[in-house]
Formats: C-alpha cells, sequence, structure tokens
C-alpha cells in the first residue's frame, strides 16, 4: 500500500460524491434516511471529522474536546462550508501523509468513552491511516445509498476503475 496513492483515489471519488451533492436543495441534503448518520450532510460531516480527528491521532497532536472541533457531528454545516473545509483539510491530510517518518512507529494516546472512562489507544501511523481510508470507503456507500434514494443517478467510483491503466488488448 502506498498511502499517497490510496489518498489520492480517496479524493478523486471524494470529488465525484461533491458533483452529485453540489447540484442538491439543502433540504434534499439534510434530509433524513435510515441509513447511517441519517443524512448526507450528517454522513459528509461524519467523514469530513472523522479525518480530521484520525491526521491528528497519526501526527501524535492532541485533538481538543469535541466542543472545541471546527466542525461537529451534531451541527452539520451548509455543503458549500464542508466542501471548503475539506479542500483545506485534503491538503493538511496530504501534507500529514508525507511528513510521517516511520509508518510502523508506535502511537499512544487517551480518549474518554461514551461512558466517560478514560482508555489508552496504542496503534501506528500505517493503523490510523488505514482506518481513515476504510471508514471513509463505509461512509461513502451510505451517501451513495441516500443519493440514489433522492433519484441521483451516480457511477461506480470504485478503485480500479480509478486507479488501474486499462486500454484496448
Amino acid at each position: 500500500m502506498h498511502p499517497a496513492t490510496l489518498y489520492s483515489y480517496l479524493t478523486r471519488s471524494r470529488a465525484r460524491v461533491f458533483d452529485w451533492v453540489r447540484p442538491l436543495s439543502p433540504e434534499d441534503y439534510a434530509r433524513g434516511f435510515p441509513i447511517g448518520p441519517g443524512s448526507l450532510a450528517a454522513v459528509l460531516t461524519h467523514i469530513y471529522i472523522s479525518e480530521w480527528y484520525y491526521i491528528r491521532r497519526m501526527l501524535g497532536r492532541e485533538v481538543p474536546a469535541s466542543a472545541d472541533w471546527p466542525i461537529r457531528d451534531d451541527d452539520p454545516p451548509p455543503f458549500a462550508r464542508l466542501e471548503a473545509a475539506w479542500a483545506v483539510q485534503a491538503s493538511e491530510t496530504a501534507d500529514a501523509i508525507g511528513a510521517v517518518p516511520d509508518w510502523d512507529a508506535q502511537i499512544s494516546y487517551t480518549v474518554t468513552d461514551d461512558a466517560g472512562k478514560r482508555k489508552r489507544v496504542t496503534t501506528t501511523p500505517t493503523d490510523i491511516f488505514s482506518q481513515l481510508v476504510l471508514h471513509e470507503v463505509h461512509h461513502r456507500a451510505q451517501a451513495l445509498n441516500i443519493l440514489r434514494r433522492l433519484g441521483v443517478k451516480t457511477e461506480d467510483i470504485d478503485y480500479n476503475l480509478m486507479t488501474y491503466t486499462i486500454t484496448d488488448a
């Protein structure tokens, strides 16, 4: 796995999803569905904030209390604001990928679980980045499901179709 290549795929496939979301009305963007976090606004906000969080952890930075996060799951911003924030985040993520000196180094940090109990997490940049990628793909499937329910015609955005060189034999 080459992290920069994998992240490039994520940003290109995300751009396609954004192309399908951008023409939607604010009402459709926020419309509730019994899928994942419940709306495109909630799904995309969750993916964004997860990337923001994982990159900070991967770089060994402290993560502030969720009330101090720039964008929060409990208050999804309008799509234009989220898309603009993600453009900045994508650049920061690409820079972070290039700055990791040792993908197998141990990283430890503490978190507070939903019950208020403190936990110590020990992992590696490889595992954090893998979680970032797989988490986005998981939630992107939810976003695509919602888009289809809204009547949006989506296309295949599989890794092989967007990354392999495919020519006539």
